[in-house]
C-alpha cells in the first residue's frame, strides 16, 4: 500500500492537466459549441419567465410534486400535449463571474483524483510499474469524469451527441490523470 500523503502531486498535477486539458477541449476545439441551442423566441421567453418571478433552480414541467400527482388525467394531457422539459435557471450576473465557475471546477477536478488517489494507493504497492498505474488509475478516471453523461442522456433528456462528447472530454482527463499517476508513482 501507498501512503495517501506520498500522491500529493500527482493529485495536484492531474487536477491541473484536466484543468488545461478542459480549457482546450471547451474553449479551443469547436466540437461541443453544438450541444446546446437558443429557443426560437428566446428574449420572448426570458421575459415570460420574468414577468412570472421564476428565480435561479431547477424546474421540472408539467411539474408533478409526488407520484399520485403523476396519474393525474390533467398532468398527463400536458405531457401529451407538450412540451415537456427541464429548466435550469442560473444567476445571469453569477455566470458571467468564470473566476468562481473555474475554481470551482478545479476544486472538483482535485476532489476527483483524490479519490482516484485513494483507489489507487489502497490497490497498488509502491514500485508499480507505469502501465498497471495506469490502467487502474484511468479506469477509475473514467468512472469519475465520463460516468454521469450516461445519466444525463438517460434521465433528464441531454442529447446523446452531447452525452457522447463529454464522455470523450472524460476519457481524455482519465488519460491525463492515468499518464501523470503512472509518471509519479512512488517506487
Amino acid at each position: 500500500m501507498v501512503a495517501l500523503s506520498a500522491l500529493w502531486l500527482p493529485i495536484l498535477l492531474s487536477a491541473v492537466g484536466c484543468f488545461i486539458a478542459g480549457f482546450i477541449l471547451w474553449m479551443v476545439l469547436p466540437h461541443h459549441r453544438s450541444d446546446w441551442g437558443g429557443l426560437p423566441d428566446e428574449d420572448a421567453v426570458m421575459d415570460a419567465l420574468r414577468a412570472q418571478g421564476a428565480t435561479p433552480g431547477m424546474y421540472h414541467m408539467p411539474h408533478a410534486p409526488d407520484p399520485e400527482s403523476q396519474k393525474d388525467p390533467v398532468l398527463i394531457e400536458k405531457m401529451k400535449k407538450g412540451p415537456a422539459g427541464f429548466v435550469l435557471l442560473v444567476d445571469g450576473e453569477a455566470q458571467l463571474n468564470m473566476g468562481k465557475t473555474l475554481t470551482l471546477n478545479f476544486l472538483f477536478l482535485l476532489l476527483a483524483s483524490f479519490f482516484i488517489a485513494y483507489l489507487a494507493a489502497a490497490t497498488l504497492p509502491m514500485g508499480t510499474d507505469y502501465l498497471k498505474v495506469f490502467q487502474v488509475t484511468g479506469a477509475a478516471g473514467v468512472l469519475a469524469y465520463s460516468m454521469g453523461a450516461f445519466h444525463k442522456a438517460i434521465f433528464w433528456g441531454w442529447s446523446w451527441s452531447a452525452a457522447l462528447k463529454e464522455i470523450a472530454d472524460g476519457v481524455v482527463y482519465a488519460l491525463v490523470t492515468a499518464g501523470v499517476f503512472g509518471w509519479l508513482w512512488p517506487m
